[in-house]
């Protein structure tokens, strides 16, 4: 008699053995560690030039901004809106995705299973040499501990909620290379727009304050930049929960959205030969 596996648990198992075969690059993870110091100390030390002109005109104290420079460091590869796996993008162009169709599950919460237990894995061995260390530079320069409990569950919460936002914003892109013949167009739109307006590049606080006030409330606005302020103090009291929801809006949005579009995308779907 086969055995009934429940939906959940399939992914789940997905997810397992998707993070421990993510968990064997051990060598490029120690070469992006190295990398990533380079990258947050070149970071901090170009904010520091701008600081050190008039700095109570910023709306970011110093410290905070440290705190945020390494969680970006330590959970790039959790965030980062330029990885798209190559697999997937060879399996919609080449067509090879007729072999994921015959699959007993929903290719929709397959590739998002995938894309999240990648980005998990490739996190996992690089963001804690990074947040060791960093909690151990003098101040201001170093990693803080939250300033209450309460913005330590936020930041918990808030990252889960926006590791959904990512591989969900990731799946529409996704989707978009059905309809293109090459997705090199797609993915660099896609990453330029979302790397910017997700605070990957500068913190959102320093952007002016109406377009700021616009992508706070965008989908973008709920990835990454969420848990680094919050982490860091920059969102605090009643903004924490009220960003929180919105981040939940936008995570739900996108993932229905995502799933009705794929639905109706693989009703056109065309496998050359076939």
């Amino acid at each position: 008699m086969s055995t009934y596996i429940a939906p959940a648990k399939k992914y789940l198992t997905y997810f397992r053995m998707r993070f421990i075969g993510g968990l064997q690059y051990r060598t490029a993870a120690l070469a992006g560690v190295a990398t990533q110091f380079a990258w947050g100390f070149l970071n901090i030390l170009l904010f520091q030039a701008l600081y050190s002109t008039n700095p109570a005109s910023i709306p970011m104290d110093f410290q905070a901004l440290c705190a945020y420079i390494w969680l970006r460091q330590a959970f790039l590869a959790m965030y980062n809106s330029w990885y798209y796996d190559s697999e997937l993008l060879e399996m919609i162009s080449g067509g090879n995705i007729a072999y994921e169709l015959v699959r007993p599950v929903d290719l929709y919460w397959l590739w998002l299973v995938r894309a999240m237990s990648t980005r998990v894995s490739r996190a996992a061995l690089r963001c804690m040499p990074i947040l060791i260390v960093a909690a151990f530079l003098p101040a201001p320069y170093g990693l803080t501990l939250p300033s209450s409990p309460v913005q330590a569950i936020f930041f918990l919460i808030t990252m889960i909620l926006a590791l959904f936002c990512v591989c969900g914003f990731g799946m529409l892109v996704y989707i978009a290379c059905f309809y293109t013949v090459n997705s090199q167009g797609v993915r660099l739109a896609a990453t330029t727009l979302a790397d910017f307006l997700s605070g990957g590049i500068i913190p959102l606080t320093f952007m002016p304050a109406g377009l700021r006030t616009v992508i706070e409330h965008s989908p973008f606005g709920a990835m990454e930049n969420l848990p680094f302020r919050i982490y860091s103090g920059n969102i605090q009291g009643a903004e924490m929960l009220k960003f929180t929801a919105l981040q939940v809006f936008w995570c739900v949005l996108m993932l229905v959205i995502g799933k009705l579009w794929m639905k109706s995308a693989l009703k056109r779907v065309v496998v050359q030969g076939g």
